[in-house]
C-alpha cells in the first residue's frame, strides 16, 4: 500500500491519532497547498480554493480538522 493511501486510511480510522506532520504531508499529497503560516496557525488551500486553517495540538493533528479535511476531500473528489 502506498504511503498516501496508508495515511488516508489512518486519518479515516483514527483522526485524533494522526501526527501533525503526517497530516500536513497527506494534505500536500492530495494537492492542497500551504497558503500562509503565522505562529502555529497554517492556512491550507484545496485544489478548488477551499481554505482550511489548521494548527497542531502538541505534535498531533486536531481530530476535528482532520475530519474537516476528509469531508472537503470527499466533496471535491465526488465520493
Amino acid at each position: 500500500m502506498e504511503r498516501a493511501e496508508r495515511l488516508l486510511e489512518q486519518a479515516r480510522n483514527n483522526p485524533g491519532g494522526m501526527s501533525f506532520r503526517d497530516f500536513q504531508y497527506l494534505m500536500d499529497l492530495k494537492g492542497w497547498r500551504l497558503k500562509r503560516h503565522k505562529g502555529s496557525h497554517r492556512l491550507w488551500c484545496s485544489p478548488t480554493g477551499h481554505v482550511l486553517p489548521v494548527q497542531p495540538r502538541g505534535n498531533k493533528a486536531k481530530d476535528y480538522q482532520v475530519r474537516q479535511f476528509l469531508k472537503q476531500l470527499d466533496q471535491e473528489s465526488g465520493a
